[in-house]
């Protein structure tokens, strides 16, 4: 049986490896892809979500949803490491569509047409799920499961000593979908860094003869060279990716029940992942979170899904 989904993503590179991955698995019937500011600005984020499928051009394309600016983010980017466009300054060129639904519009829709069926895999900050919830508050019990990539166990982040970017970009959405009804599972920053790729990943992609093998060719480059000139890296992380393998091969994670918030305000701590871990614990377990994952297998089952968009997408 197929698992339906909806993935909602900011649309920079490794939302798009993530896409590669899971637009071509029979595992997964993908019903929507939703765009929300996180890595680039909400229009830009629209216009990688539209050139991301056209370039792909998967044989059942998912319905789209358009992501609108969010209040109060602050003016921080991944460009750094993948591009003033987000998508290693590739600048894509395709016919655009004209009068998409919002990205919440048309969460709540697929959801309320399958109850109970459709998960939400969220690879960018947790705007458009908040939005939806907010718009609509019974749909929090009608959707399968929330998986997030994001926040961090550890306390140690990636864009601030204590918050992962996803977290920090949107403190108050995922409070927001931390607190609501939904049931959910986070795989945070302390596992999707285990998993890095050499310079020699591009001659592990799919051949030039696939869509997805040349679009990978054209989007990775930018970022080994940015990760080795911004942060002195020899290797890249593709957190989104990883966090896709939950959905398509969980059984190479572990999980614990856990119980967690996020800090909304703190001068030096806003959107630290907070965890309870006193004995005995006092808050109620809230989501499964990840703790580790299986690094060779997960990286090896990543690469075989990007050769299976490959055979799908032979030119």
């Amino acid at each position: 049986m197929t698992r339906k989904l909806i993935v909602d993503g900011d649309m920079g590179t490794d939302d798009a490896v993530a896409l590669c991955m899971l637009l071509f698995d029979s595992r997964i019937e993908l019903l929507g892809l939703t765009a929300v500011e996180g890595c680039v600005t909400a229009e830009q984020a629209n216009h990688n979500l539209q050139a991301i499928i056209a370039e792909l051009d998967p044989a059942r394309h998912p319905r789209l949803g358009l992501a609108q600016s969010a209040a109060g983010a602050p003016p921080i980017t991944g460009r750094h490491l993948y591009g003033e466009d987000g998508l290693g300054n590739t600048h894509f060129e395709f016919p655009s569509k004209q009068h998409l639904p919002s990205s919440e519009k048309l969460m709540i829709d697929l959801v309320r047409k399958s109850p109970g069926e459709v998960s939400i895999l969220c690879l960018g900050p947790l705007t458009n799920v908040a939005r939806a919830i907010q718009r609509d508050p019974a749909i929090e019990t009608m959707v399968d499961r929330v998986i997030m990539v994001g926040g961090s166990f550890q306390g140690i982040g990636n864009v601030t000593p204590t918050a992962e970017f996803n977290f920090y970009f949107d403190p108050d959405s995922a409070r927001s979908v931390l607190r609501s009804k939904l049931t959910r599972t986070l795989v945070p920053l302390d596992v999707t860094r285990q998993v890095s790729f050499g310079l020699e990943m591009l001659n592990e992609l799919p051949g030039e003869s696939t869509r997805s093998g040349l679009f990978l060719r054209q989007v990775l480059p930018f970022a080994f060279r940015a990760y080795r000139q911004q942060l002195g890296h020899e290797t890249i992380t593709l957190n989104d990716a990883v966090g896709a393998l939950a959905v398509c091969e969980p059984e190479l994670f572990q999980f614990e029940d856990m119980a967690a918030d996020v800090e909304t305000e703190g001068e030096l701590t806003r959107g630290m992942t907070v965890f309870d871990r006193r004995v005995p614990q006092e808050w109620r377990s809230n989501l499964e979170v990840a703790v580790s994952l299986r690094v060779d297998a997960a990286r090896q089952y990543l690469l075989d899904q990007l050769h299976v968009s490959g055979r799908a997408t032979s030119f």
